[in-house]
C-alpha cells in the first residue's frame, strides 16, 4: 500500500502560514503537524509565536509542546513521528497538513535522512570563535562528550572535521557517527507543496520588527525570566538558541542593553527568514504566492484544487 498524500505549507517566518492553515481548516477536514523546531518546546509560547490555546483547539494539531525544554528532539525524531502521524491522520478519514519553516524538518520528511545535514555558516561561525577562544583540544573534549566515537576517529589537530562533527551534532541533535549508521527512505506518498514568499523583503523586515515588538509587550521577557531561573537551562541548549531567547537571556545577564536585545533579536530573525526563503527559492514554484501581496480569494481557491487533487 502506497504513503498517503500530504499538503505541506511552507513559509519564512512572519509569512502567515498559522493564519492560511487555520483558515484552511474551517473549509477541510485536516489535522495540522507542525513542522517547526521551536513549536515542540513546552513553556516557550510568546517567543515562538504559538498557536493560542483555542486555535489549537478548533483543529488537532500535532508536535506542539511535547518535549520540555532541556530535552532533545533530533531531526530523526520529527521525520519518525511526522510520518507515524500522517498514517494515524489518513486512518481516521482526514488530511494531513503540515505546516511549518523548519527547513530541515521539511527536507528530512521528503527525503529521509541518508545525507547529513547541510552546512550551518552561523553555526560554524560560533565554533570558530569558540575554538578562537579555548583552543581545537578542548572542542575535540567537547566532541568527545557528545559524540566519543566520532572523537576517536579524529585527530585532535583535525580542525575542519571537529568543527563539521560539532556542527552535526548541533544542527540534527544527533552524533555524527550515529547519523552515519542510520538510513532512511524518501516519503513514497505525494506532496502537495504551497509555498509563502515574501518579494518585498523590506515589508517583511517591517513585519518581523513589528512581530518581535508585540511578543515583547505580551511578555516575552517574563517568559525568558521563568526560562531562566531554571538550573537545567543554558544557551547551549538548542531550545535556547531559539532567536529571541538568545538575545533577551544575554540582555538577562547585562550583556547587552534593552535597545541592543531588540536589534539583535530583530536581526537574528531576519538572517532566519534569509535562509528560509533561500532554501524555498530551490522548491517548484507553481503553488508559491507572495504573502505581502495576495488576494485571500485567489489563493485560497489554488489551496482548493491542490485539495482536489489528493
Amino acid at each position: 500500500m502506497s504513503a498517503p498524500k500530504v499538503i505541506l505549507l511552507m513559509g519564512a517566518t512572519a509569512t502567515g502560514k498559522t493564519d492560511l492553515a487555520l483558515e484552511i481548516s474551517r473549509h477541510f477536514d485536516v489535522e495540522i503537524v507542525s513542522v517547526d523546531s521551536a513549536l515542540i518546546y513546552q513553556g516557550m509560547n510568546i517567543g515562538t509565536a504559538k498557536p493560542e490555546p483555542e486555535i489549537m483547539q478548533s483543529v488537532p494539531h500535532h508536535l506542539i509542546d511535547i518535549i520540555d525544554p532541556a530535552e532533545a528532539f533530533s531531526v530523526w525524531d520529527f521525520m519518525q513521528q511526522s510520518r507515524r502521524l500522517v498514517d494515524e491522520i489518513v486512518k481516521r478519514g482526514r488530511i494531513p497538513l503540515l505546516v511549518g519553516g523548519t527547513m530541515m524538518y521539511c527536507h528530512a520528511f521528503e527525503h529521509g535522512l541518508n545525507r547529513l545535514p547541510e552546512a550551518n555558516e552561523a553555526i560554524r561561525q560560533r565554533l570558530d570563535l569558540e575554538a578562537q577562544q579555548t583552543g581545537w583540544q578542548a572542542m575535540h573534549d567537547k566532541l568527545a562528550e557528545v559524540d566519543p566515537l566520532s572523537a576517536s576517529r579524529i585527530r585532535p589537530t583535525d580542525s575542519q572535521r571537529i568543527q563539521r562533527a560539532l556542527e552535526v551534532y548541533q544542527i540534527a541533535g544527533e552524533p555524527l557517527s550515529r547519523l552515519h549508521q542510520q538510513k532512511s527512505t524518501g516519503y513514497t506518498g505525494q506532496i502537495e507543496k504551497i509555498i509563502l514568499s515574501a518579494n518585498d523583503r523590506a515589508q517583511l523586515h517591517q513585519r518581523i520588527e513589528s512581530r518581535f515588538l508585540n511578543m515583547l509587550e505580551q511578555g516575552f521577557i517574563e517568559e525568558v525570566i521563568n526560562l531562566k531561573a531554571r538550573e537545567d537551562l543554558n544557551l547551549s541548549l538548542p531550545s535556547m538558541r531559539c532567536v529571541g531567547y538568545r538575545q533577551i537571556w544575554q540582555f538577562l545577564e547585562g550583556e547587552i542593553s534593552h535597545q541592543e536585545m531588540i536589534e539583535k533579536g530583530v536581526a537574528a530573525t531576519r538572517q532566519l527568514a534569509k535562509r528560509q526563503i533561500t532554501w524555498l527559492r530551490k522548491q517548484p514554484q507553481e503553488n508559491a504566492f507572495d504573502c505581502l501581496n495576495y488576494s485571500k480569494d485567489a489563493i485560497f481557491n489554488v489551496v482548493k484544487a491542490a485539495f482536489k487533487r489528493l
